[in-house]
């Protein structure tokens, strides 16, 4: 596999407030981890997919279509599809283990069709989406201290002064 140097994209170059990693690239700062604990791929970088998707839809002259009401509409065209996956199965317990093998690549699938979609759309706004979701988990970490929130599903506003 290419890493992130080795790509004609380059690495990632986003500057962002990130846990220091260890060698092995893991979080340091977190002591909880377990050996099956889920992680995301670091390669490809959200750069790395807002490019080659852009280069995708320039190929094909789709920039005309891609205006960002179209995108918007496209993305939850996209979730209702991923809804519809859950749809009718009640609860559904973390990793999926009741779902078939085809079922889980479905649901890839869409969830990659939402992301595109979302990245895309960002692109299209000109949002750093990575800088803007690192100052949005900032800004709720202030609406909801873990020592006042912790357990509870209360929305910000509902909780007494401090």
């Amino acid at each position: 596999m290419m890493t992130p140097e080795q790509s004609p994209m380059g690495p990632a170059s986003v500057k962002s407030k990130r846990p220091k990693l260890d060698s092995s690239g893991d979080d340091e700062v977190s002591n909880s981890t377990t050996q099956n604990e889920f992680k995301f791929s670091e390669y490809p970088s959200l750069e790395h997919l807002r490019r080659t998707q852009a280069e995708f839809a320039k190929e094909r002259n789709w920039d005309q279509f891609h205006q960002p009401r179209n995108l918007l509409l496209a993305m939850v065209g996209e979730v209702g599809e991923v809804a519809e996956l859950f749809q009718w199965r009640g609860e559904t317990k973390e990793g999926l283990p009741d779902w078939s093998e085809r079922d889980k690549k479905h649901l890839e699938q869409e969830l990659s069709d939402v992301l595109i979609y979302l990245l895309r759309l960002a692109d299209k706004c000109k949002v750093d989406l990575p800088k803007a979701a690192l100052e949005k988990i900032d800004l709720n970490s202030k609406k909801y201290p873990a020592y006042k929130v912790y357990g509870s599903s209360k929305k910000y506003n509902e909780y007494d002064e401090m």
